[in-house]
C-alpha cells in the first residue's frame, strides 16, 4: 500500500533550523507531484511547499526564501530545509502525493492525495 513517512519534526528556537523527512513507498514516486502542508490547532490545513515531477517548486509567500523543498528519486524520498524557523511556523507538517493547490479543513481529511502521519514542529520565541 501507499505509505508517506515524516521524520524530523522537533522543538527548536526562533532563528533555527530543521530538516523534514518524507520517505515514500507503494508507488512511482518519481511521476508525482510531492508537497509538504502544515496545520496549526484551530487552522486549516495550509500548502507549504510542492515539487513536482518535472522538478518545478512552489513556495507560499510566508516561506519563501526561507524554506527549500526538494527530493531524491533514488531513496523514495523528499525534503523540507527550514531554516530560520519563525514562531508562526509552529505546526503538525505533513507531506502529501497529489495533494490539494488549495486545502480546506483538516489535512489529512482531504478527499485528494496520500498522506502521511505527520511531524510536530515547534518553534519558541
Amino acid at each position: 500500500e501507499v505509505q508517506l513517512v515524516e521524520s524530523g519534526g522537533g522543538s527548536v528556537q526562533a532563528g533555527g533550523s530543521l530538516r523534514l523527512s518524507c520517505t515514500a513507498s507503494g508507488f512511482t514516486f518519481d511521476d508525482f507531484d510531492m508537497g509538504w502542508y502544515r496545520q496549526a490547532p484551530g487552522n486549516e490545513c495550509e500548502l507549504v511547499s510542492t515539487i513536482r515531477s518535472d522538478g518545478s517548486t512552489y513556495y507560499a509567500d510566508s516561506v519563501k526564501g526561507r524554506f527549500t523543498i526538494s527530493k531524491d528519486n533514488a531513496k523514495n524520498t523528499l525534503y523540507l530545509q527550514m531554516n530560520s524557523l519563525k514562531p508562526e511556523d509552529t505546526a503538525v507538517h505533513y507531506c502529501a502525493a497529489d495533494g490539494p493547490w488549495s486545502p480546506r479543513g483538516n489535512c489529512r481529511d482531504s478527499e485528494l492525495g496520500y498522506w502521511g502521519q505527520g511531524t510536530q514542529v515547534t518553534v519558541s520565541s
